[in-house]
């Protein structure tokens, strides 16, 4: 069973707690990680992009040289996507990038993301994160006191309007809740601060 240290947001330490090995004493698997990671981003992209076709393009309805006699080659439009300002051809088009991956598989992968991070060091428990106001200097200070100095990645028990907003003006940090944290951020991130009741509503809803 993983034992971790819990401190405080200033980054004392103030005791011990014992993890879930179901949830975070698991063996990453590689391909598995590899598929959460590939469908995250896939999902993410809006697949807007579009191109015009040389039927989309203004224009070209004349022929611009007879067929014959003229010792150039025959052209029947200058839309075509070998003319200057002519159409792309096989260009991107509207689609959806959307994948899918099963319930089972998205656990795996989560588990094992976690996991390395506990394994690695990366892992840490802060007592409570809090604040009163909205103070992106208090919370800049407790990343350095935690030792996390360029990505991080804090998840917290709840919605807290207030912490959110002090986090969001620190480049590298991105804030989550205990439910929606994702395999991307998780790997993406080089330090995870998880409050203690996040880990706690966390093995609650998946151990």
């Amino acid at each position: 069973m993983p034992n971790v240290k819990v401190y405080n947001m200033a980054g004392k330490e103030v005791g011990n707690m014992d993890l879930s090995d179901a949830i975070f004493g698991r063996e990453a698997n590689g391909a598995v990680l590899h598929a959460a990671v590939r469908a995250y981003l896939m999902n993410q992209r809006q697949g807007t992009q579009s191109t015009l076709t040389r039927t989309e393009v203004s224009g070209g309805g004349k022929k611009p040289w007879r067929q014959k006699g003229t010792g150039r080659a025959r052209q029947g439009s200058t839309r075509a996507p070998q003319w200057t300002h002519g159409g792309v051809a096989l260009g991107p088009k509207p689609r959806d990038y959307r994948t899918g991956m099963n319930k089972k598989a998205r656990r795996v992968a989560l588990f094992g993301a976690l996991s390395e991070k506990v394994a690695a060091g990366d892992f840490i428990v802060v007592d409570e994160i809090v604040a009163e106001t909205y103070s992106t200097k208090a919370m800049a200070n407790m990343l350095v006191a935690l030792g996390s100095y360029k990505k991080a990645l804090v998840v917290l028990p709840g919605m807290d309007a207030v912490v959110i907003k002090s986090f969001a003006n620190i480049p590298g940090v991105v804030t989550t809740q205990y439910n929606t944290v994702n395999v991307y951020d998780v790997l993406n991130a080089d330090k995870l601060i998880i409050a203690k009741d996040a880990v706690a509503k966390f093995e609650e809803v998946y151990a």
